[in-house]
């Protein structure tokens, strides 16, 4: 049994001859080769790595050579500085007619005729327009039937009351029957009123029916025709008082105290100059023009039309420190302000350069602008071509380059 079992162990477990330490070195030796590989291989990169940094860092390396472009050519002007300045300023307003009226009808119906047409003058007082009246003209005849009956049974009452004190005298009735007599009369004669009241009332409706025109004028809108049906208060034409026209022209507060109502001002309308005397100024600010309004009358023989533009011009001297400088000479810049490009020399070669500076817009005048900003008077601004100026760019005045090329340098 022992035997046997010492024999089985030797089966399971073969003899060899290596020792355990020399088995396990064999199996770990691919592993050790790789990792050498890759420690080798790593350290070339990293050699290349810095090979290529110090070849990049080192001043002998290739360079690119970048030729700067040559000077623009620009116009400039000089600096001048005013400490103070006389300005024009410009109100705007309209020339219209003192009076503008809608008309239309009172009562509505069918419109019978319209007498006037577009740019028709019209007298005060001429019927200019009617509507259809036949039912209305029925309807006063029926009140003038009631008016007469009216009357009739008041004339009857009157006799009737006359002898019945006649019989009162004689002592046949009672002043009671006579009373009652006299009051039956004035019952009539309130009849006889009231249907006289009811045929004005027609006469008055029937009045209403004519448009007439209520002052001199021109027409200047038809809204209908005939045979159309007008409502209550529907515009039909629109009338414009001819004769004098008024200029309402807002002007600032400032300048309210300078205007003298009854003065004479010369205003610039487009058919030229027109010398208007002022009736009024309002003295209350439109809020929502922040102006004041100035009435002046335009006089008819000055051949204003109405509805054109008037201009009232007011000198005014600004005390504030800058120069004046062209429209296109401004790039915009931020928060309301704008630049200007000065031309500075630098180095000793009197190298132009474009350089930005801040200025603020105190009063414009139609191709120019009054500025202020930190130039110095004599400074040199670009006038043109600002497209194509950027801040540090190469220029050269044009009165620089004539010069020279008139020296021959």
């Amino acid at each position: 049994m022992r035997g046997s079992r010492i024999t089985r162990l030797f089966r399971t477990r073969p003899m060899t001859h290596e020792t355990p330490y020399e088995a396990d070195t064999s199996r770990r030796r691919p592993t050790v080769l790789k990792a050498l590989v890759f420690i080798v291989l790593m350290g070339l990169v990293i050699a290349g790595l810095l090979a290529a940094a110090t070849l990049l860092r080192s001043e002998e390396g290739p360079k690119i050579a970048i030729a700067e472009p040559e000077p623009l050519a620009v116009s400039v002007i000089p600096v001048e500085y005013l400490t103070e300045l006389d300005i024009d300023e410009l109100f705007t307003g309209i020339a219209e007619a003192r009076r503008t009226s809608r008309l239309g009808f009172q009562t509505g119906g069918r419109i019978e005729r319209i007498d006037v047409r577009v740019g028709d003058r019209v007298k005060a007082g001429q019927t200019i327009a009617r509507l259809d009246t036949r039912g209305l003209g029925a309807q006063l005849a029926s009140s003038q039937a009631v008016v007469e009956e009216a009357r009739s049974a008041h004339q009857l009452a009157l006799d009737t009351a006359d002898r019945q004190r006649q019989l009162q005298a004689q002592g046949h009735i009672s002043q009671q029957r006579v009373d009652e007599v006299v009051s039956q009369a004035a019952t009539a004669m309130a009849r006889v009123d009231a249907a006289k009241a009811q045929a004005d009332t027609i006469r008055v409706q029937i009045d209403l029916a004519s448009i007439t025109a209520p002052y001199d004028g021109m027409i200047v809108s038809r809204f209908a025709d005939e045979g159309a049906i007008a409502g209550p208060g529907q515009a039909i034409l629109e009338l414009v008082e001819g004769g004098a026209l008024e200029a309402r022209i807002g002007v600032s507060a400032r300048v309210v105290s300078e205007l003298v109502p009854g003065d004479i001002y010369t205003l610039e309308a487009e058919t030229g100059p027109v010398d208007a005397p002022l009736r009024s100024v309002t003295g209350v600010v439109d809020p929502s023009q922040r102006t004041v309004a100035a009435i002046f009358d335009i006089p008819e023989t000055t051949g204003v039309p109405a509805g054109s533009i008037v201009r009232l011009k007011m000198e005014r001297k600004l005390e504030e420190k800058g120069f004046w400088v062209p429209l296109k000479a401004l790039a915009s810049a931020n928060r309301g302000m704008w630049t200007v490009y000065a031309v500075v020399g630098e180095g000793e070669d009197e190298s132009w350069r474009a350089q930005p500076r801040l200025v603020e817009m105190v009063y414009p005048a139609g191709e120019r602008a009054f500025v202020r900003g930190p130039l110095e008077a004599g400074d040199r601004i670009i006038v043109d071509g600002l497209q194509r100026v950027t801040p540090g760019a190469r220029v050269v005045p044009r009165e620089v380059q004539r010069a020279e090329a008139a020296s021959g340098g």
